[in-house]
């Protein structure tokens, strides 16, 4: 008879090993991290470990491909909200938290050297930026409509420059360095969006 398959059991073990191994390749790179290391510290073996993720590189993108669907669920929180102004600060405000994590500036470092050097890295790692453009964009066109920005920027622009604040949020991130970033971000896209410049009026 087949055994029967515990969900609930099946997703701890694999968010066990992902949490192992986010704080080991953080701090040890993708080279310097093994397979063993990670089931050390998830107090497996390294055969449960091969047993969710068939290699090192799939145990590395596991991290991303959780990261997409969590960013998924932020997302739906908040495009869909009447105030699109409040609601993209609101997104950008959650993402940048995630920067407060201390495994955070390790991975980004580490995700910008596999890259090129994972084509299902590379793909992961662009659908969550498009995600990150497509939703951004979308609340900046209902925010314009609504006269609630200021209408003289490119609003493709604009989101890709919001998308460039929050990945350095993570790249300026210091594990030994409690500050909070978010404050800050929140009030430079706020008087970003917001502000009617001499230059905004000379470009519309």
């Amino acid at each position: 008879m087949a055994r029967t398959v515990d969900p609930q059991r099946v997703a701890e073990r694999r968010a066990a090993i992902l949490t192992a191994a986010a704080s080991l390749f953080a701090s040890n790179g993708f080279e310097g991290t093994t397979i063993a290391a990670v089931a050390r510290k998830a107090g497996m073996s390294p055969g449960n470990v091969f047993h969710y993720f068939p290699d090192k590189a799939a145990l590395f993108r596991g991290l991303f491909e959780q990261s997409i669907v969590e960013f998924a669920e932020l997302v739906e929180q908040h495009a869909h909200r009447p105030d699109p102004v409040p609601a993209l600060l609101d997104l950008i405000e959650a993402q940048v938290g995630e920067a407060l994590d201390p495994v955070a500036p390790g991975l980004m470092v580490e995700v910008l050297r596999r890259v090129g050097h994972d084509d299902e890295l590379t793909r992961l790692v662009t659908a969550e930026e498009e995600l990150a453009f497509t939703t951004y964009r979308a609340l900046l066109e209902r925010a314009d409509a609504a006269g609630d920005i200021d209408s003289g920027f490119d609003l493709d622009a604009t989101a890709r420059w919001l998308i460039a604040i929050v990945d350095a949020a993570f790249l300026h991130a210091d594990p030994d360095n409690s500050a909070d970033p978010r404050p800050l971000v929140r009030l430079t896209i706020t008087r970003l969006l917001t502000a009617r410049t001499e230059f905004n009026d000379q470009h519309r």
